[in-house]
């Protein structure tokens, strides 16, 4: 079993930072290259980059939560739960296809919206 995870390529799990500004506010984001990855294909579903999805998913979850305890946790969380639920077959694995018409994706089976 472990094969499976040890043989991942090193890269994946190389800790990447970025520079980002949300609101005039210049800020760092530190992430595994997989996550960044992620982000990017979300982004481009979405016909946006990936410092304009931050921004997005930044102001949704302050309008929905009121504050944000790890940002940087909740975005691999994202990451998470975009994967499974294409896996799931809740998000469909058409990339070409935009994630915003898709708000209640699993949420009343598993309890949360993308």
């Amino acid at each position: 079993m472990c094969e499976i995870f040890v043989k991942a390529d090193p890269g994946l799990y190389e800790s990447r930072a970025r520079s980002l500004r949300l609101h005039g506010v210049v800020t760092s984001i530190r992430l595994e290259k997989i996550f960044w990855n992620v982000l990017e294909e979300i982004a481009t579903r979405d016909g946006m980059n990936t410092n304009q999805l931050i921004t997005k998913l930044y102001d949704e979850l302050i309008a929905y939560r009121g504050q944000i305890d790890n940002f940087s946790s909740f975005l691999r969380v994202c990451c998470l739960r975009y994967t499974s639920l294409m896996l799931d077959g809740e998000i469909v694995n058409d990339k070409q296809v935009p994630l915003a018409g898709l708000r209640n994706a699993g949420a009343e089976s598993k309890g949360f919206l993308i």
